[in-house]
């Protein structure tokens, strides 16, 4: 019973010294960057970079995109009614692309129609413009970000086989440790941020696309408004 008793406290022991070793072992986040070597701040660099442009540009189309369902049916209203000024006041206390588009329209009331469809397009496409703004630098975050980890697995493998060179004969894993945590690493990280770029990119792109499409609805909508009889 007793000879049982030592080894169970043994055991227990052994379990004790095992789980401490493991705790000791784990690398947090910061130390896993770190073994990435200076590859990783450029890296870095892109992440921050790439998470500004997509939350700043999320809020800013979503703020584009919203529209008031019955923008379009005051300005015929107003239009009809012969109430010009009333029509540019919606437009200018209106904060979105759509009203600007149409408040250019309406200064150039009674001009010929090709003229105001010209200058609707013109404020259409400055408005787009706008709200693209950073997206093809974010497009180029998503393209070089694994580029610089693949740079970084490359410059990891050569300092593996540098040190392999220089230990002769007696190679050990700890020598080809560093090398080997840098290519790994910077891989991971910038394949993560080259992912997250990418689909962010596309899924702003749609965002975008969508308020295009109300905004050429909406000129379309405006130029049949014109040439609708007077009520």
């Amino acid at each position: 019973m007793g000879l049982l008793l030592q080894i169970t406290q043994a055991t227990d022991s052994l379990s004790a010294l095992s789980g401490t070793a493991a705790a000791e072992e784990k690398l947090s986040l910061l130390e896993l960057a770190a073994k990435g070597g200076p590859i990783m701040i450029p890296i870095a660099l892109c992440s921050i970079l790439a998470v500004y442009i997509i939350v700043e540009r999320y809020f800013a189309i979503k703020k584009s995109s919203t529209t008031d369902a019955n923008f379009m049916n005051n300005i015929r209203d107003y239009i009809h009614s012969g109430n010009m000024d009333a029509a540019k006041a919606l437009c200018k206390n209106t904060n979105n692309p759509i009203a600007r588009m149409i408040e250019k329209g309406i200064n150039r009331v009674g001009k010929p129609l090709s003229d105001i469809e010209k200058a609707i397009e013109n404020t259409g496409n400055i408005e787009v413009v706008k709200m693209e703004k950073g997206l093809s630098l974010l497009a180029t975050v998503a393209g070089a970000a694994p580029m610089l980890g693949f740079l970084g697995t490359v410059t990891g493998m050569i300092k593996a086989f540098y040190n392999m060179s220089k230990a002769g004969n007696t190679i050990e894993i700890g020598i080809l440790s560093g090398g080997m945590y840098e290519a790994m690493t910077t891989t991971v990280a910038g394949l993560i941020v080259g992912i997250i770029s990418l689909v962010s990119y596309n899924l702003l792109v749609a965002m975008v696309e969508k308020v295009v499409f109300k905004m050429e609805s909406s000129s379309i909508e405006f130029m049949d408004l014109l040439q609708e009889p007077a009520k």
